[in-house]
This record gives C-alpha cells, structure tokens and sequence, in this order.
C-alpha cells in the first residue's frame, strides 16, 4: 500500500503558505511559509520538526517554519511557536545551543572606493584584530564577578565601561539586555567555556564582513536607517559561544531528568513549564546567556571601529541595529480578537514588528524594526523593515538568512577551502579564516539563495525589503 510522505501531506493555503492540518496527536496545524522552488528541496526532516512541534502543549495557532527552514536539533532552524505566557511550555530546543546567536549592523561614513584600495589590509587588520575559529581566545581578560555582571548588563553593561556609545545599545533589541537575567542560574562549567571568549566569533557561519549598499529599494526607511548607496557597512554575526551551548546543554539534561521523554515525538523537544520552577530558571540563564551575547557583538563593535578608526582616521562606525536569532522573548499579540501574552521562541528566525510597537527603538517607531538577512560569504546580504501583517500571521517573525542546503560533511567533499578562497577572489572578496577546512564547510554553494528567501519575505509581507549589500572582505569563523 502506498504510504503519503510528509511533503504530500502540505496543502497550499496561499502563496507561499502550505500546512499540514492538526492530525494525530498533533494540537495545532503546522505552517510553512516558503516557495514553491524552495520547498523542492526542502528536506522531510525539517517538514516533520515543524509537525512535531505541533504536539507540544500549551502553544497557539500554528508550528511555524520560516523560507529559509532547515533541520535542526528539537525545531527545525527557521522555526517558531508561540507559547502561552501562562499555561504553555519552554524548550530549550526552541532556541538552540548559540542562545542569542544574531547579527549586528554598523553603517560607516566610507565610501566602497575606499575599501577596494585597501582590502588587503583591512582583511589582516580585523582578523588579527578579532580572534576567529575554534580555539581562539579572547585578549579581554575578565574575572568571574566581571562575567557575571555582563551577563546580567550586557551590551549596556560594557557601554557604561567605555566599550562603545549609549546609542550602539539603544539600537539593540532589548536596548542589549535581556530582563530577568541571573548569572546565578548558570553552571560553573558554563562560566569557565565563556570567560576567555568575550570579544571572539568561534567558528562555524560566524563572521565580520565589510560590505557596500549595493542597491536601495525603500528610500524613505534606508534614509531613516541612515543607509545610502555606494556607502561601507559592516555586519557581525556571532552569539554566546560555549557559555550558551552549556547553557543549553546543562538545562535538557535537568528537564529530561525531571520529565522524563516518554510522551514526546521527539527527546530533542524536552520542555518544561514556563511556570514551573525548572521552566524559570532556565529562562533566567538563557536572559544570562543572550546578555553574553549582546556584549560579545559590543566587544566587537568596539574593536572594529578602533581598526577602522587607524585605517581611516575620519571614519565614524554607527550601529543601525542588532538582532537576535534564537532567542525567547514574552510579547504580546492579538488573536481571535484579544490580545494576550505569549513566550515567543525564535530558533534561526528574526523578531519583525511594524511600526509602533514600544519594543522598536524611539527613532525607529514610526518606521518599523529593521530586520537584518546575512547571505552566505560570497552572496548578498540584506535590510529589511518589519510589517504589523507579521505580526499577524507569524507572531512578528521573519527568516534569518540563506538557510543551510547542504551538510557541512557534503560541503568539504565538494570543495577544497583554497578553492573556496580563489572562487571569491574572482569576485573581488578578500576572505580570510580560522582553517581552509571551515571555509569549505561555509562555501556559498552549501546554502540556499538569499533572494529567494527574502523575495517571499517581501510577497508575504512579513518583512518588506529595503537594501541589498555585497560582501568586499570577510573575515570568516
């Protein structure tokens, strides 16, 4: 007899819109928002994680997969569920290992002309600078008090300590500091993996890249963003490092002591009451853990503008924004008519709120949030703005970025890193990383098109397009 796979089970809803409606012990329908090119490729795993998560208590509307959804470990990365801020659940799997992995946006006073004449050196200068790759330490040097304090300040934290501008913060999500966070609540082993890594990228998609304003497609929100054609930006993706990762790992061992995994479609989605005290005080070390981060993307800010600064004596490094990847977040959304709260678990997706939520930094309000889409080394990156229809049909979230398409195992057996390396120089990108080995396992083949995936961001309204950049060096994880 015949047997329907997962892909068959998807019914179009709309365009760019399939599901699979509530079926078995699934509790709400599972929604994918992708294109009809993409969802080719998509692999049944990634189908099926949405499909799980379905089967988790407490959450509403829909399991929710983003275009750029790929498998991952619980969720599928590019997903997200909306967890009644009462009654529901916290997964650890929900947010993933790098808690508050994201990416940060600097805008320069450079023009690309000035890059391209000294891309060599500004390649040596933020490597040598910015410590990449596994097993690069830190040159910040902190105590265990110091560490405890950023995790529970963070950007802030590091700003008040001369690290950076009051206004690098206030163009953060969450000002760059996540309430409710205590240090307390993370483990030894935690605090030793993340003491010597403050400052760094790590390896794997992490990276610093120099990039050019390639094309404008908004006017209005690029002015406001203060972002014009022509002109040097400079985008960080990075996260939390091993303090996170430990994070993680410590709080699924205590949830699957204490639930044990017996009910779950999945061991991977072990979860715990928000309400419950294990449910607490994993979000109080994930708040720890995302504060981290958001002062390991300052540390970073603060050294690249002192190269930039010894390159180009005149140039001036503002911040447009920074946002989180895997993340949860309390907000609140209106459905069937009433407005309730709900813990927003974002895992490899980016908050998108239309204009005038409070949570949108003041000089942005009127605008929307911007949204930042990082491609993959070789490919264009992107800004988008977010739109009140996200917030209505995805819980204000969009994709965070290509989306991987091939495994990493796969990639290093299709290219060689000095191959990689030469590929991009034919594009005039200057690339330097902490092993070839990385470099081939981040090649741009391995992921899937960046257009397309914020072409159905732009379709479906739920973050709308305002510029396109081009990566001129990248100094790679």
């Amino acid at each position: 007899m015949f047997k329907m796979g997962i892909k068959e089970k998807l019914v179009k809803i709309d365009e760019n819109i399939y599901e699979i409606p509530k079926d078995g012990k699934m509790l709400i329908p599972a929604r994918i928002f992708i294109s009809p090119k993409m969802l080719e490729s998509l692999e049944d795993n990634a189908i099926q994680q949405v499909v799980n998560v379905a089967m988790l208590p407490g959450l509403e509307k829909h399991s929710i997969g983003m275009p750029d959804i790929h498998s991952g470990y619980g969720f599928s990365i590019g997903g997200v569920a909306a967890s009644d801020g009462k009654k529901g659940i916290i997964s650890p799997g929900g947010i993933g290992f790098d808690i508050n992995c994201g990416v940060r946006l600097l805008r320069t006073n450079l023009k690309k002309e000035d890059i391209l004449k000294r891309q060599k050196e500004v390649v040596e200068a933020l490597y040598r600078k910015i410590p990449s790759g596994v097993g690069r330490g830190s040159k910040f040097n902190m105590s265990k008090d110091e560490l405890k304090k950023i995790m529970g300040g963070g950007a802030k934290h590091l700003v008040e300590k001369g690290y950076g501008k009051k206004e690098d913060y206030l163009h953060t999500e969450e000002e760059g500091c996540l309430e409710g966070a205590d240090p307390s609540m993370v483990s030894d082993r935690a605090l030793k993996r993340g003491i010597g890594q403050l400052g760094t990228l790590g390896a794997g998609n992490h990276f610093v890249e120099v990039q050019f304003v390639d094309e404008i497609f908004d006017n209005e929100i690029a002015k406001a963003f203060g972002l014009k054609k022509g002109q040097v930006v400079i985008m960080i993706h990075c996260g939390s490092r091993g303090l996170g990762h430990q994070v993680a790992s410590d709080y699924i061992k205590e949830m699957e002591d204490e639930y044990g995994i017996q009910d779950l479609p999945d061991r991977e989605l072990i979860n715990a009451p928000i309400k419950s005290k294990l449910g607490q005080n994993y979000l109080k070390a994930m708040a720890a853990a995302a504060n981290f981060a958001f002062a390991n993307r300052q540390l970073i800010t603060h050294w690249v503008r002192e190269e930039m600064r010894y390159l180009f004596p005149k140039s001036e490094v503002d911040v447009v924004y920074d946002v989180c990847h895997n993340i949860a977040k309390f907000e609140k959304y209106n459905v069937n008519g009433k407005e309730k709260e709900f813990l927003v678990m974002r895992k490899g997706a980016t908050r998108s709120l239309g204009k005038g939520r409070k949570e949108i930094p003041a000089s942005y309000r009127k605008i929307g949030q911007p949204i930042l889409i990082p491609g993959s080394m070789g490919t264009s990156s992107y800004v988008l703005v977010g739109m009140k229809k996200a917030e209505d049909l995805t819980f204000g979230s969009t994709a965070h970025g290509a989306g991987r398409l091939m495994s990493r195992h796969a990639a290093i057996k299709t290219k060689t890193g000095e191959q990689v390396k030469i590929d991009l120089a034919k594009k005039g990108i200057e690339v330097k990383s902490g092993s070839l080995k990385g470099l081939a396992e981040e090649m741009p083949e391995a992921y899937k098109d960046v257009d397309e995936v914020v072409r159905v961001s732009h379709e479906l309204g739920i973050g709308n397009l305002v510029a396109k950049t081009r990566p001129l060096v990248v100094v790679k994880g």
